[in-house]
């Protein structure tokens, strides 16, 4: 089975005013009221609300085949709520289908992931909690804001019990190796790795309307062809876009509607390959190695890391000035300063102070309300300021606040005791197309990754008939490492039941792997 995943990312931050010098101290409203409301208006017009209705019939039309999934930063979510509430009930209706995947992020598209682990996780609750609210769907995979991924990040994300995350299948991670399989973080196997394939990609997002493009004009047909062209053994393309692509980058009068709602019969009729979702994925494939991030990625720009919003000087300090705060904000009281803390936070404010004037400059310039990258570092030095005097005035003497939205532990959000678990979907949303059921098991091949000392330990507490059924039903690899860590009287006991066992079932062989991995955790 070949899979192709198709992801769209939805985020609108909440723009800065105009803030001077001498508003500092005196006035506390930092938002653009007209901008955001004219520019959420104008983009679910153009791109969010027909977007939707065409994935709605597409999902009609091709009933279980085809597959998409979201991510919704918390800030655009507020915005829907505030300005197009139409825009939230057209997402309600896509995620009432059962074949939309909602994705958990950070709450305030932010940097956290880089600066604080715990406001990090506070984000990530606040927004997991907020999707399921709306849609009733608890995330079980996630993506980081603009897909910046590390193997710290990842294992954070692992320790929270997601089943897979996003990240950007850049050249200088990968080297020979091809992003259209399925890895896993190098430091906790558990969690899968979707790599964005960026040309195929990029080929829509950016390419689609530019007539000097030696490929234009791009049809579904050419599209396909090129899919087909990968390697057979290569089972995984992921399509991971904007969503504003769609009618607001590129206009309608471009013929990209007409190219979207084309795609899925093409894909499903001239290919091999099937839609599903990064939880399916999780589930479906296994994965062929780890993926080594040691340093950041993104999917910005062509150098694929975080120079967009930490490259320079500007950057570096109104992104330290504003984490140095945390403590203190963890102590305020005022729920006007928890709503302004997320909403500076987000990377925006930072992208508009980049100072990259080659490759990737004109792009940067697009997206840029500012005349100048200084400006937009003024502007918001401003802003930090005066909220900076407010936090310190309401942080005064206090611990942290008991009222703030808490780091809630995974047991705590499941209302569960005992391990960790991963999020649960409540959908009937991730169903495999053979009709069984797309819970993410464990498998033989994740006892590979841990140490001798830590499997041989497991092993001693684990019972015989467990482990003789991952002996009778695993690849060499996986039998030498668990046979070596037996002794030699066991050793023989256990291959003497393997023989006798031989084949049991995937779930069954997934619960004794299991039972291995709860005392390895222990």
């Amino acid at each position: 089975m070949r899979s192709i995943c198709l992801y769209f990312q939805i985020h609108q931050p909440f723009r800065l005013r105009t803030y001077r010098f001498f508003d500092i101290g005196n006035d506390s409203n930092y938002y653009d009221e007209y901008q955001n409301r004219f520019i959420i208006r104008r983009v679910a017009e153009k791109c969010y609300l027909p977007a939707n209705k065409l994935l709605l019939t597409l999902i009609r039309r091709h009933g279980q085949a085809f597959r998409v999934c979201f991510s919704i930063s918390g800030t655009a979510i507020e915005q829907f709520e505030k300005y197009t509430p139409e825009v939230l009930d057209s997402f309600k209706q896509l995620a009432a289908t059962g074949q939309v995947e909602f994705l958990a992020e950070t709450y305030g598209h932010s940097l956290a992931g880089l600066k604080n682990k715990e406001e990090f996780k506070r984000q990530i609750l606040m927004h997991s909690q907020r999707v399921e609210e709306l849609f009733g769907i608890k995330p079980t995979s996630f993506r980081n804001t603009e897909l910046i991924y590390s193997d710290e990040i990842g294992a954070t994300i692992a320790e929270m019990g997601f089943y897979s995350i996003l990240a950007e299948g850049a050249k200088h991670i990968l080297g020979w190796r091809s992003p259209n399989y399925l890895y896993y973080n190098a430091l906790n196997p558990r969690l899968r790795v979707l790599l964005r394939n960026f040309r195929l990609s990029d080929d829509i997002g950016f390419r689609f309307s530019n007539k000097a493009w030696s490929e234009w004009p791009l049809t579904a047909e050419k599209y396909v062809s090129w899919l087909n062209a990968f390697d057979p053994n290569q089972e995984l393309v992921n399509i991971f876009l904007d969503y504003e692509t769609f009618g607001e980058h590129h206009w309608k009068e471009t013929g990209i509607f007409e190219f979207l709602e084309a795609l899925p019969k093409t894909i499903l009729t001239q290919s091999n390959f099937e839609f599903h979702t990064p939880t399916e994925i999780a589930s479906l494939h296994q994965p062929v190695a780890p993926i080594h991030v040691p340093h950041a990625t993104s999917w910005a720009d062509e150098e694929r890391d975080l120079t967009a919003w930490l490259g320079n000087e500007l950057q570096e300090e109104a992104v330290s000035n504003l984490y140095a705060l945390v403590s203190k904000v963890y102590a305020c009281d005022d729920p006007s300063i928890w709503k302004d803390w997320l909403y500076l936070q987000t990377s925006d404010h930072f992208y508009y102070m980049c100072t990259k004037w080659f490759s990737d400059g004109e792009v940067h310039k697009y997206f840029n309300p500012y005349p100048s990258p200084y400006e937009a570092y003024i502007n918001y030095m401003n802003v930090l300021s005066d909220f900076i005097i407010r936090v310190e005035k309401n942080s005064v003497g206090k611990l942290e606040y008991e009222g703030w939205p808490s780091l809630k532990s995974v047991y705590e959000f499941n209302n569960i005791s005992g391990p960790p678990l991963p999020f649960v979907t409540q959908a009937p949303h991730f169903v495999r197309s053979d009709k069984k059921s797309s819970k993410l098991m464990a498998q033989p091949s994740d006892l590979i990754h841990f140490s001798d000392r830590k499997l041989k330990s497991a092993l001693k507490n684990t019972d015989s008939e467990f482990i003789a059924k991952i002996i009778a039903n695993s690849a060499e690899e996986v039998t030498d490492k668990i046979l070596r860590n037996l002794t030699k009287q066991r050793g023989e006991e256990v291959k003497e039941l393997a023989h006798e066992i031989k084949k049991v079932s995937k779930k069954a062989l997934s619960e004794a792997v299991e039972e291995i991995l709860l005392h390895i955790q222990k």
